[in-house]
């Protein structure tokens, strides 16, 4: 198992975690000698404030004066700029998505990437230092063949979403059914002064600070999770995937020895086999308390949704009457939607999962 012993991600850590004890000031055209990082002033987002906080992961900017302002001619003489400026120009380091025209992409920064999301400073600064910033934070516990795939994971599961976000992206079409004001981006968000508060210093770095260590804390964590817990899981699923045959003849049941992070690898891994993901209907693993459990394969990573589910008469059902009405012994519950359910015993988890296979696929 892979584990960070950075000493620069655990300062960073620490630092995204804390909260700054007293205000320091953006110095404006007064600026003091060393690297500059440029951004806007006013209200923040979440995309400069991440921006902001991943360039000062990197050994050549740590030490970096974050400077906010809006004038072209103090932004001039940043070293780098992030979010305003009207400039995508990576040569010089301007990395502005704001600007009439501007319309790359992961897949247009890094070609045969399949990230069709339109950029913002930080999806920005990620395609162009995302690798050195990931080696820094993992520095020597990260192999260089699985650098690749965790800067996949990261941007796909992390950066993305803000991306989408701050340009304006629905995640679906039509009408939302319920609203989302959790997410990270809503979060910084917050942290700006409210609406009705009395006027604040135009140059304090306070909540600004407080903004990239937020952000910074949950993208550090993100990388620590793909590092150490999403990425060894692979293994265990490819297992599954090529041993589902020795679990039923029909090979539509996976068991996954030791429960990991699946989904995401079975899908990537099915396509990278050339098989058919809706081959496969159902998954059995043991639960930590000795049970086990059976689990509807979706029709994707984030659907809620599979061709099939736990039988339909027994949605809804628990414990005896589950028994009765399926025939099965140990069964603990169907969920009512019929993508998860329970038995205290492989055979009883196995047979759910097998009697179900029986009904007409809903899609």
């Amino acid at each position: 198992m892979m584990v960070f012993s950075s000493p620069l991600l655990k300062r960073e850590d620490q630092r995204a975690s804390a909260t700054p004890a007293k205000a320091r000031k953006a110095m404006g055209p007064v600026m003091k000698q060393g690297l500059r990082i440029g951004t806007h002033n006013g209200m923040f987002h979440c995309d400069e404030s991440l921006a902001c906080f991943l360039l000062k992961l990197l050994p050549q900017y740590k030490d970096a004066e974050i400077v906010r302002t809006r004038d072209d001619a103090v932004l001039d003489k940043c070293d780098i700029v992030v979010d305003v400026g009207g400039k995508y120009d990576p040569a010089n380091h301007r990395y502005d998505h704001h600007q009439r025209g501007f319309a790359e992409t992961g897949s247009s920064v890094i070609p045969g990437k399949p990230w069709p999301i339109k950029l913002s400073s930080a999806g920005l600064v990620y395609c162009h230092f995302g690798r050195d910033i990931l080696k820094t934070l993992a520095a020597d516990t990260l192999d260089e063949k699985d650098l690749e795939p965790i800067f996949n994971y990261v941007y796909e599961h992390f950066v993305q979403e803000i991306d989408a976000i701050d340009n304006g992206i629905p995640m679906c079409e039509g009408e939302p059914k319920y609203k989302m004001t959790t997410s990270l981006s809503s979060r910084v968000a917050n942290l700006n002064p409210p609406w009705n508060a009395p006027p604040e210093d135009p140059n304090s770095l306070v909540r600004f600070e407080k903004a990239m260590a937020l952000t910074g804390s949950e993208f550090v964590e993100r990388v620590r999770y793909a590092v150490d817990s999403w990425w060894p899981a692979r293994k265990y699923v490819l297992n599954a995937i090529n041993e589902r045959f020795q679990v039923h003849e029909s090979g539509r049941i996976m068991e996954l020895k030791t429960f990991c992070p699946w989904k995401g690898h079975f899908f990537e891994l099915m396509k990278e086999l050339q098989l058919d993901a809706r081959g496969v209907n159902f998954l059995i693993f043991e639960n930590t308390d000795s049970t086990w459990r059976v689990q509807g394969v979706p029709e994707s990573e984030q659907s809620f949704v599979g061709d099939i589910f736990l039988h339909p008469e027994w949605r809804g059902l628990r414990d005896e009457e589950l028994c009765k009405v399926s025939g099965i012994e140990g069964c603990i519950f169907a969920h009512a939607s019929g993508f998860i359910g329970g038995n205290r015993t492989r055979e009883g988890a196995l047979q759910m999962a097998v009697k179900s296979l029986d009904q007409p696929k809903q899609t």
